[in-house]
């Protein structure tokens, strides 16, 4: 299982429910990863989704408690159990966790990859994606070079389970 993640300087991924960061280089890096697989989120990450919709291409499985949320389109599931039990259905290299801060937090025991997009500065946020560079299990075994897109300094990294 995977994860993958755009991040600031301080592993900031969101304020108000929304991506810091838009630029076209990032998104078409997750599109590219996720095209055709399955995405797993929570009921938040889902709705500031581009009109609530689905991810088109992808199973779309939605973790949330409230058992009359069901979007068409959408797998909705209501417990880490539950998640675990559906995700066996898929191989383990086609599952990507896609946020938010607490299906990030609860899923990464679970992932031995993560693509991390790092943005070099500090903006506001509210959500927060855990510091892998301050967890021995985690290594960055792939850095890009620095891109520069709509007044934004990035790279693409790649963190994988240490042991």
């Amino acid at each position: 299982m995977q994860a993958i993640v755009a991040v600031d300087k301080n592993w900031g991924i969101g304020y108000k429910n929304e991506l810091l960061f838009h630029v076209p280089e990032d998104m078409k890096f997750f599109k590219e990863k996720t095209l055709g697989k399955v995405v797993v989120m929570g009921k938040n990450t889902f709705l500031s989704l581009p009109g609530q919709n689905p991810l088109p291409n992808r199973v779309n499985i939605v973790l949330s408690r409230s058992k009359n949320f069901n979007p068409d389109g959408i797998v909705l599931i209501n417990s880490l159990e539950d998640l675990l039990e559906k995700l066996q259905e898929f191989e383990s290299e086609d599952i990507f966790i896609v946020g938010g801060q607490s299906v990030y937090k609860m899923m990464l025991p679970y992932c031995h990859k993560i693509y991390v997009t790092h943005f070099d500065e500090e903006v506001t946020a509210d959500t927060f994606f855990p510091n892998l560079g301050e967890m021995p299990e985690w290594k960055k075994t792939f850095t890009s070079e620095k891109i520069l897109s709509k007044g934004h300094t990035f790279s693409f990294n790649t963190y994988e389970r240490a042991f």
